[in-house]
């Protein structure tokens, strides 16, 4: 079986779901004859015709507004916004009208959409092209949110979110769309939306990531694990809603946390997952939960970019702070 990258793991997952369900319709500013920015799309309108991969005009509250209709009438929608700083305008329909839909017509529509976008930084883009703001999404009721990290993860997820009953937000994190690769066998195989994946076992410090910071997360890891320190590592992967339940039963184990991502710190999700763990396993912790993630400012060009994003060492040196807590000397 050939090994395919994370990006190609979406293409498949997308090329699957189109060829067994003919509700699903792919859509979005050059996803057709071009296949997309990334080329995620490449060679779905080829294979399934104009009316099943629809190129759009550059009109961003249009796609979200459209994935709507389409949805509450059957369809089952998969939206892409060329880059996640390009999805705004499209907000009053995702957050107004798709993920209140369930709610607003007391569960007899529901909107069962996909809204892909490629996010983070890392790839020298321009302005506007690197936004990490998860957060946003993952604070309104109604939405899932749902960052892949590896080429199976990708694939599985998307199946799993095209065919969920309400509105998904599937960032794709695009440093590493092309970054590894694994096989990935075209079954049709779901993983399950809403539960963490444990990708490395540990006894002595949790570490939490998601998206393309978690290839400096298990990098660091492993160095640790060079130092006689076991880190277990936690991929979300559904951000909302949280799977706290293996992270607790992490810590259990751990009682040491350390959660990293490339979103400005202020708000992001690192503080939500430190606020569960405090309100609901505050007794099992040996160490306060801390933090690595992006700065509160605009994420900067390319030149400086390296200087945003968290790095390996970055991990490294909060880990060692709380494996020392609350560190050497104290009473």
């Amino acid at each position: 079986m050939a090994q395919i990258t994370l990006l190609e793991a979406v293409t498949q997952a997308l090329a699957h779901e189109l060829g067994a369900d003919p509700r699903v319709v792919v859509f979005g500013q050059d996803v057709g004859v071009n296949g997309g920015v990334f080329r995620a799309t490449e060679g779905l309108q080829k294979t399934f015709g104009p009316e099943r991969v629809l190129d759009t005009p550059l009109a961003e509250t249009m796609i979200a507004g459209i994935a709507v209709g389409m949805a509450t009438q059957g369809l089952r929608p998969v939206a892409e916004f060329q880059f996640m700083g390009f999805i705004y305008p499209g907000l009053d329909h995702i957050l107004n009208h798709a993920a209140r839909y369930r709610n607003r017509t007391r569960g007899r529509l529901s909107c069962p959409i996909v809204y892909r976008a490629p996010f983070g930084g890392g790839i020298h883009a321009p302005e506007h092209h690197s936004e990490s703001t998860e957060a946003i999404f993952a604070h309104i009721p109604g939405l899932r949110v749902v960052v892949p990290s590896s080429p199976a993860r990708a694939y599985g997820l998307l199946l799993a979110a095209i065919r969920d009953p309400d509105p998904v937000i599937f960032l794709e994190p695009k440093r590493i769309y092309r970054a590894a690769k694994q096989e990935v066998p075209d079954n049709g195989e779901a993983l399950p939306l809403d539960r963490c994946f444990v990708l490395r076992e540990g006894t002595d410090i949790t570490l939490i990531s998601w998206g393309a910071s978690l290839k400096e997360t298990l990098e660091a890891a492993e160095q640790l694990a060079e130092e006689g320190i076991e880190a277990e590592v936690i991929d979300p992967a559904t951000l909302k809603p949280l799977d706290i339940h293996t992270v607790i039963d992490s810590l259990e184990k751990t009682g040491r946390c350390v959660v990293v991502h490339e979103a400005a710190r202020f708000g992001g999700l690192g503080a939500e997952i430190a606020a569960q763990i405090g309100e609901y396993a505050f007794d099992l912790l040996k160490a306060p939960v801390q933090r690595v993630t992006g700065y509160d400012t605009v994420m900067p060009y390319y030149q400086l970019e390296n200087n945003y994003l968290p790095d390996t060492e970055q991990v490294l040196t909060a880990a060692r702070a709380t494996m020392d807590y609350p560190g050497e000397g104290a009473k």
